[in-house]
């Protein structure tokens, strides 16, 4: 089914992270049902090396894990993965590449497509920073919330590398700091909450006039 057949307002998740991120994905995904009605956005930042997350993931969701193409559309009930060396950003309800600005030091792979997707989603935005080395993501935070978004930090005792987790709840913008499972939990909430919000008890869209 193409991207197109959805509407373009379902929340997206993303999830950042880098050093001791793989363990923190499984446990997250392990613990999220796949029908919620929610993009998952695996931001994971590699400068060089190629990423087997699209590999590995499956064996540990019932979502399709697909690694990220050039205008591929985003969707719900999927999980996407950033492929290594590229910025990701995201117009008209798809994905784009390009070549990673920060070429030497630490990436900021997840800052830009924080950014990216505050500007160009109409739904609910979930930006989740899990383990990992540096602060990428931190500088997005404000911006997120600024826009009526949800911000998570992985629990630090429970990080494999505490500094990215740190460093998003130093920025003072992050509104839940929880284990993997628990912000599983947080976004299942979330997505019933705003299925809720958007649709009668039936499950039918709510007429306009109830959607403002």
């Amino acid at each position: 089914m193409n991207g197109n057949d959805f509407t373009k307002d379902f929340p997206v998740v993303c999830v950042g992270g880098s050093a001791g991120g793989l363990d923190a994905y499984i446990r997250l995904l392990k613990h999220l049902p796949a029908d919620m009605g929610v993009a998952i956005v695996i931001v994971n930042h590699l400068r060089t090396v190629a990423t087997r997350l699209h590999e590995i993931l499956p064996s540990y969701t019932e979502m399709p894990v697909e690694l990220i193409t050039e205008k591929l559309d985003i969707r719900p009930d999927t999980v996407f993965i950033i492929p290594e060396k590229r910025d990701l950003h995201l117009l008209d309800g798809e994905f784009r590449l390009k070549p990673i600005s920060k070429p030497r030091g630490w990436p900021d792979v997840i800052t830009v497509f924080l950014r990216s997707i505050t500007e160009n989603w109409g739904g609910k935005v979930i930006a989740v920073i899990v383990s990992g080395f540096d602060g990428d993501g931190a500088a997005a935070l404000r911006g997120i919330k600024e826009a009526g978004g949800i911000t998570i930090a992985q629990k630090l005792d429970t990080a494999g590398q505490p500094d990215m987790p740190e460093s998003a709840i130093a920025s003072g913008f992050i509104d839940f700091v929880l284990s993997p499972e628990a912000i599983a939990r947080e976004i299942v909430r979330i997505a019933h909450a705003e299925r809720v919000a958007t649709t009668g008890s039936d499950g039918s869209p709510l007429p306009p006039s109830r959607l403002s």
